[in-house]
């Protein structure tokens, strides 16, 4: 099959995503795909028609993550033309000569279901879950609405933006904007010192935050393949919060998998991670996010992610590879699941 492997983009996720999509050409090529990466910020400058004749799948420019999340002013200087328009040249082209896009974009860009909006528009195929779900599960907002609507136990929050009148919380809480991902943007606040500087930082990312009280306690990881809920994964940061750098830079995180919970909870927190999954109506593969509160042994669901990472360090891979499903199987499964869902 042709495949784009369309990573890259402009959120504050564009390095994780390249190494994302570097990894899924990798493995497909190895599985015998034409499997082919696919900036969609920068585009392709080249004809088109040739695009899919790459002999290395475009990966030999993609680096390392950074310590902290890219410039996108940067990266918007970079292009060749002056627009900011998502879609850069000759890439709805070329997606639309695949035989599936595998959609390897986080956070905004990738997550918000509007690149599958217009794919549907456009009859294109692609991984993963539909542009509703996808949009559901990227707003905090909405999706803690859906997870108070069906019962779903997650952190006390308040909805706030820029123009909300006076902003009180109770410390410790956690600020974080309303759509990002990876952690940034994210203040764990234990006093009213640091509480204005961190509504700051998430403002300068969204116009929109979320600041929601802060649950002491264990940190998890589940994914969901197909009809399948992973072994869970617990999280341990050597220091801080599982922020951007815990979460990239190798070595700062331990990460047990499958997790030491007890049979009891490792069923409980599976059947949670199926019903947020189902409720937020995601397809094909994901992951949701929890913490264990050390005061009550309740899981507290923190957020849903509709494209889990796929790096070396992503948690996902290593939660299939703890029933015996390898890298390359993984990316394979999630392209078969798609063309039939």
């Amino acid at each position: 099959m042709n495949i784009v492997v369309l990573a890259g983009g402009i959120s504050t996720e564009r390095d994780v995503s390249l190494i994302t999509g570097k990894n899924v050409v990798k493995a497909l090529r190895g599985c015998g795909e034409n499997a082919v990466l696919l900036d969609v910020f920068l585009g392709y400058n080249g004809d088109a028609a040739t695009f899919f004749e790459s002999s290395d799948g475009n990966v030999n420019a993609v680096n390392a993550i950074g310590i902290v999340d890219p410039s996108i002013d940067d990266i918007k200087k970079a292009r060749k033309d002056d627009s900011n328009a998502l879609f850069g040249n000759n890439v709805i082209e070329i997606c639309k000569m695949a035989d599936i896009v595998f959609i390897a974009l986080h956070g905004e860009d990738g997550e918000n279901g509007k690149v599958q909006a217009t794919f549907d528009l456009l009859d294109i195929k692609y991984t993963g879950s539909g542009c509703i779900a996808s949009a559901m599960a990227m707003n905090k907002y909405i999706s803690k609405q859906m997870m108070d609507a069906n019962g779903i136990r997650n952190a006390k929050y308040s909805f706030v933006t820029k123009n909300s009148a006076d902003i009180r919380y109770e410390y410790p809480c956690v600020i974080k904007p309303t759509s990002g991902g990876s952690s940034v943007g994210i203040s764990i606040v234990k006093s009213k010192e640091d509480f204005d500087e961190a509504v700051k930082t998430a403002f300068r990312y969204e116009d929109e935050i979320i600041i929601e009280e802060f649950i002491e306690g264990r940190e998890f990881s589940v994914g969901v393949l197909g009809d399948t809920v992973l072994p869970p994964i617990e999280i341990i940061p050597k220091e801080g919060f599982y922020d951007y750098k815990n979460k990239y830079q190798e070595g700062m995180t331990i990460e047990i998998c499958p997790a030491e919970l007890s049979e009891a909870d490792t069923k409980r927190l599976q059947k949670n991670t199926k019903r947020v999954f189902d409720v937020l109506n995601l397809e094909v593969y994901g992951r949701i996010d929890f913490i264990l509160s050390k005061d009550n042994n309740e899981f507290y669901c923190l957020e849903a992610n509709s494209l889990p990472g796929l790096t070396s360090l992503s948690l996902l891979p290593q939660e299939a590879k703890a029933i015996g499903i390898e890298y390359p199987d993984l990316c394979k499964k999630i392209i078969e699941l798609s063309q039939n869902k």
